[in-house]
């Protein structure tokens, strides 16, 4: 350890809202709304309210990776969330989602709108419904099902604790960065031991795999918190193979690429998408040169 710190926490804690770091003007500590705002429903039963955030790829992956197999009926409107605008509190999506976070699903098919929050529910939610993406054999699904709650409790240490204090935190301390390493590291070392004898992580490709690669994959493939020189990602070699392979299923593009608003490639944002022709006229920078045409 290289830093000291006299920090002594108070009896009782109370909100600082000017500490917190990069997201200190979204975060507080009460539930709820802070304005109103309906949201908006587009023509398809299967309406997606999101952001790229590896919590909102899983989605936009499983639903393209649906469409690619034939499932006309998973269709989907996908309107973005700016949560770094505050988005996710206006009253029509805490009716969502009463966390206040994306994504979130609402599923019109029926007689009653059906709302569906927490990502790994919502991937749970459309396998199911589509009977795709999740091994029928009980083993096998007991299999899958581990997987994917062992990312839902995992990936807080990825996201929440490392990638926070490597990335965001307003200064840089040796002891959490430390922390959350070790356990990042601890957690790819599992995958890539298992992937070590499996090509996937539960029989064939599934929603395991794909709620898996939105965060470690891509962390491992250099796109999550330019930590992975600092992680030495290339010594997982097994968890590099499985993340490439699922990297060029084209779904999976198509995935990356819906309710996406940051990054300097334009070609590859997809602010809101709402019929398959959206990813050939509509990505950023068709839209921005269709406008700078219409100024010529």
């Amino acid at each position: 350890m290289t830093e000291t710190s006299s920090y002594e926490p108070p009896k009782v804690w109370t909100w600082d809202a000017e500490s917190g770091g990069k997201f200190a003007s979204i975060n507080r500590p009460i539930a709820g709304p802070t304005h109103d705002k309906d949201l908006p429903v587009g023509k398809h039963p299967l309406q997606l309210y999101s952001l790229a955030t590896p919590n909102g790829v899983k989605v936009t992956v499983l639903l393209e990776e649906l469409l690619a197999a034939g499932h006309t009926g998973a269709e989907y409107d996908a309107w973005i969330i700016n949560i770094g605008e505050g988005d996710q509190f206006g009253s029509g999506f805490v009716d969502a989602n009463p966390n206040s976070k994306i994504p979130a699903l609402m599923d019109h098919s029926g007689d009653t709108p059906q709302r569906v929050f927490e990502s790994g529910a919502i991937l749970l939610y459309l396998a199911e419904k589509f009977g795709a993406f999740l091994p029928t054999d009980p083993a096998q699904r007991t299999e899958a099902l581990s997987w994917l709650f062992w990312q839902m409790g995992s990936a807080p240490y990825l996201g929440g604790g490392f990638g926070h204090f490597y990335a965001y935190a307003p200064e840089k301390f040796e002891y959490p960065i430390n922390r959350f390493a070790m356990e990042t590291k601890r957690q790819l070392d599992v995958m890539d031991r298992h992937l070590a004898h499996n090509t996937w992580f539960a029989g064939d490709y599934s929603i395991a795999d794909m709620a898996i690669w939105a965060w470690y994959g891509q962390l491992v493939l250099g796109r999550l918190y330019g930590a992975a020189e600092f992680l030495d990602v290339a010594s997982y070699k097994n968890v590099l193979r499985w993340a490439e392979a699922i990297d060029a299923r084209p779904a999976v593009t198509r995935g990356r690429m819906v309710n996406r608003a940051f990054g300097d490639d334009l070609s590859m944002q997809l602010h809101e998408r709402h019929d398959a022709s959206d990813f050939d006229t509509k990505t950023q920078d068709k839209l921005q040169a269709a406008e700078g045409d219409g100024k010529t």
